[in-house]
């Protein structure tokens, strides 16, 4: 009797997919070529942030090793120390103030721009220097010569200087900041040179005036652009410190009323040597940063409006 063996099925072929090892190697250059963002985030962005996460909760002089002492830093920034939230009135006072002006300023001068039919290349080059020149040290304290006693304003107006006066100062540093629109403006100008001229031509024949025509147009329309400008002029508002340290004298006077938080951390770290405390601040204000934009980012949904998005 013979036995019939079954004949067993070939194993599958393995199927070469085309292209894989041309895309490989182009995977390979495109690490090679992003190593050195890599490295220097991960040497100069990470690795600081995780060292002053561990000093936040440690007392640390920059001489003698941080001895830890967890929730103190914070549990005495926010029940005893008053100047702490001196610094946070001020700066909040300081971005409320600001921020509106120097955007109404730049979309203003961006709108003026926008009607121009000649030279507008070298008005929007002009308006754009002080963002340049404006957060160097030098202007800031060119700024403090013309706000101070005997100074340009005070010849003109007779008002005294306003960095000596504390309703005044802190309003000083904030026309710097106003003065620095060049920025906001560029993206505004940018921005309305987009939007379709139909638009205004179909409202000008239903009657509608300029007033009309800017709150139902331009503003819907420039929407995304003016959210861009809020969200970083905001985040750059909260961290403002060479102003304030250029025109009180690294003091936050007169009376703290230019103490803003970005100085007041600089004068626990590096004048009083309190560099946990210093980091815990920096974290309070990062997570404060972080909060304040999610809102903004959350708000935008009722008032953004994006063309490829018409329920918006």
């Amino acid at each position: 009797m013979t036995t019939t063996e079954v004949p067993t099925a070939a194993p599958p072929k393995r199927v070469a997919v085309p292209g894989r090892p041309a895309r490989r190697r182009r995977e390979g250059a495109a690490w090679v070529f992003l190593s050195p963002w890599v490295l220097g985030a991960c040497v100069l962005t990470l690795l600081p942030m995780a060292v002053s996460l561990y000093l936040s909760f440690t007392d640390y002089d920059l001489f003698n090793p941080p001895s830890w002492v967890g929730l103190r830093n914070y549990t005495q920034m926010f029940t005893e120390d008053p100047r702490y939230w001196r610094s946070v009135v001020a700066t909040l006072t300081y971005v409320v103030i600001a921020v509106p002006l120097q955007l109404a300023l730049a979309l203003a001068v961006a709108l003026a721009l926008k009607s121009m039919r000649r030279g507008r290349a070298f008005y929007r080059s002009a308006f754009y220097a002080p963002s340049l020149l404006g957060a160097s040290m030098s202007i800031a304290l060119v700024w403090r010569a013309i706000f101070n006693d005997g100074g340009t304003v005070d010849n003109l107006f007779g008002t005294g200087g306003w960095v000596n006066k504390p309703g005044w100062a802190l309003f000083a540093v904030a026309l710097l900041t106003v003065w620095q629109f060049g920025a906001p403006m560029v993206i505004f100008l940018a921005g309305l040179l987009q939007i379709p001229g139909e638009l205004y031509e179909a409202a000008a024949v239903d009657g509608a005036s300029r007033w009309r025509q800017f709150a139902h147009i331009t503003i819907p329309m420039l929407s995304p652009v003016l959210f861009f400008n809020l969200v970083l002029q905001t985040i750059q508002a909260f961290q403002v410190f060479t102003p304030a340290f250029a025109v009180s004298a690294g003091k936050g006077g007169p009376a703290d009323s230019t103490l803003f938080y970005t100085l007041y951390l600089y004068d626990r770290g590096f004048v009083a040597s309190h560099m946990g405390y210093a980091s815990a601040m920096a974290w309070v204000l990062l997570i404060v940063i972080g909060a304040v934009t999610a809102v903004l980012f959350r708000t935008s949904r009722s008032w953004v409006f994006y063309a490829s998005e018409g329920d918006r």
